[in-house]
C-alpha cells in the first residue's frame, strides 16, 4: 500500500493528514511533503492527523523526530490526533510521541491548543 499526504490550508495549526503506510518505502515522501511546511515560520504548530495510517516502521518514526526536531529550534510542536491502536502501541513503545501530545481527535487537540492560547493570554492579561 502505498502513502497518501493531505496538507490542508494553513491556519492557527498546520493540519497534515497521513493514510497507508509509513514505512521504509514511503517515509521520502513525507519527509518531502513537510519540507515547505517546516520551511515556514508561519507553523507553529503541526497536527499530523493518522486516523488513516495503518502502519508505521522506524523509518516512519524518524520522519516523525525530524518534523519535532525543525518545529522545537523554534519553539513549535508536533502533535497527533487519531492514531490507530496499532500506531499509539509503537509510539508507546519506542517512546516516541509523549503521551500529551497524543490525541483522540482532531477537536480534542484543537480543544487543548484553544486552552494553552487561553492560558497565555490570560498570562499576558496579568502582566
Amino acid at each position: 500500500m502505498s502513502l497518501d499526504i493531505t496538507i490542508h490550508p494553513p491556519a492557527d495549526t498546520q493540519r497534515v493528514v497521513i493514510a497507508g503506510r509509513l514505512d521504509t518505502h514511503t517515509y521520502a515522501e513525507l519527509d518531502e511533503a513537510l519540507v515547505p511546511v517546516l520551511a515556514d515560520p508561519g507553523v507553529g504548530t503541526l497536527l499530523l492527523d493518522l486516523g488513516s495510517l495503518e502502519y508505521i516502521s522506524s523509518a516512519g518514526i524518524r520522519s516523525l523526530f525530524k518534523a519535532r526536531k525543525a518545529l522545537a529550534t523554534r519553539g513549535g510542536k508536533v502533535l497527533i490526533a487519531n492514531p490507530q491502536p496499532q500506531i499509539r502501541k509503537v509510539f508507546d513503545m519506542v517512546k516516541a510521541v509523549p503521551m500529551n501530545e497524543i490525541f483522540a481527535s482532531v477537536e480534542e487537540a484543537d480543544a487543548y491548543l484553544d486552552a494553552m492560547q487561553r492560558k497565555v493570554l490570560q498570562g499576558d492579561d496579568e502582566v
